[in-house]
């Protein structure tokens, strides 16, 4: 099938339902996961949590008593905790809801009368029926201190203008893509990495993950085994789509941060391609502030330029928000 035909079947409204649900992460027989939840004592329960009737000391998100006009409430669909600080989840779409894959938004919820949001990117396709998001939780995060307790059948608000800079159309043409990130910084590029635009544009699509343990690998099954098989994007994600995974405080067969596997060469010997060369490669970045920083400065010494949603460049990087 030519490509430009899979791409229609797989944007224009949406309409395969059936097949692509098989996009969908199948996470049971991950043994990287913790499905383990540390809930606080009955005296610490913070406002905007309610118990969960007949389970004592387990908790979940009190529904929003107020409607806001910036802000859809949807419904928590499926939870997963990848570890005791890292969860994902995912929750019906607004039919209006529009997106470009590498958008975030804001999500939250309400906590004694107000919304508290902070900034979210969409970790699921634009031309997926639900949303996706993923989180680290901060014991003393605001919101995510609360999020962590999120249960199906929950309702979370998600904001109705998605924005943002990790868009294809702020790169100038090239032959290789790289997506850098560490920790939740991983979202975007798996909404990203489901675009069929990608592998239309650029010889490879270079997928780089860099996290503490391994355990924090979120989407690494679904990657590996899932999407190689997906009845529209395997193809091109079987022969284009190089996934990197790092870890940098404990055994593993990568260890480095993104920055020295690429000043020294590593990363481009592992995967045997070409080292980084302004002309010809495009790299998007998200992640810590710390590895925003280091990236940037060694992108700028090789002679990358930086695109925007104005100027098209040879990186662009999410700066609207960082881990939290």
């Amino acid at each position: 099938m030519p490509k430009h035909s899979r791409l229609g079947k797989i944007v224009a409204g949406r309409i395969c339902q059936g097949n692509l649900a098989r996009v969908r992460v199948s996470r049971e027989n991950n043994d990287l996961m913790s499905d383990t939840l540390i809930t606080p004592a009955a005296d610490a329960v913070p406002s905007g949590l309610a118990p969960v009737e007949g389970q004592p000391g387990v908790y979940h998100l009190a529904p929003p008593v107020k409607e806001y006009g910036h802000l859809n409430a949807e419904t928590v669909l499926t939870v997963h905790h990848w570890t005791d600080r890292l969860f994902s989840f995912t929750t019906t779409r607004d039919p209006a809801l529009r997106f470009e894959n590498g958008q975030f938004t804001m999500i939250g919820i309400e906590v004694e009368g107000k919304p508290l949001l902070r900034a979210y990117s969409i970790a699921s396709a634009n031309y997926e029926d639900n949303l996706e998001f993923l989180s680290i939780a901060v014991p003393d995060g605001p919101l995510t201190s609360r999020l962590r307790h999120v249960k199906v059948g929950d309702k979370v608000l998600i904001g109705r203008k998605p924005v943002g800079t990790l868009l294809l159309d702020n790169l100038r043409p090239g032959r290789n893509l790289y997506f850098l990130s560490t920790g939740t910084g991983l979202a975007p590029f798996m909404s990203l990495i489901k675009d069929p635009e990608c592998y239309e544009r650029y010889d490879h699509v270079i997928l780089s993950h860099t996290v503490r343990i391994s355990g924090e690998l979120a989407y690494s099954n679904h990657i590996r085994h899932e999407l190689p098989h997906h009845e529209f994007l395997g193809e091109d994600v079987s022969g284009k789509l190089l996934y990197y995974p790092a870890v940098t405080r404990e055994p593993f067969a990568v260890t480095d941060r993104i920055t020295k596997l690429i000043e020294t060469g590593k990363i481009f010997k592992d995967l045997n391609i070409p080292e980084l060369d302004p002309e010809h490669d495009r790299v998007m970045i998200c992640g810590s502030p710390e590895m925003l920083a280091d990236t940037e400065k060694m992108l700028q010494a090789r002679g990358f330029d930086e695109g925007n949603n104005s100027r098209p460049g040879a990186y662009v990087v999410e700066k609207a928000f960082a881990e939290r």
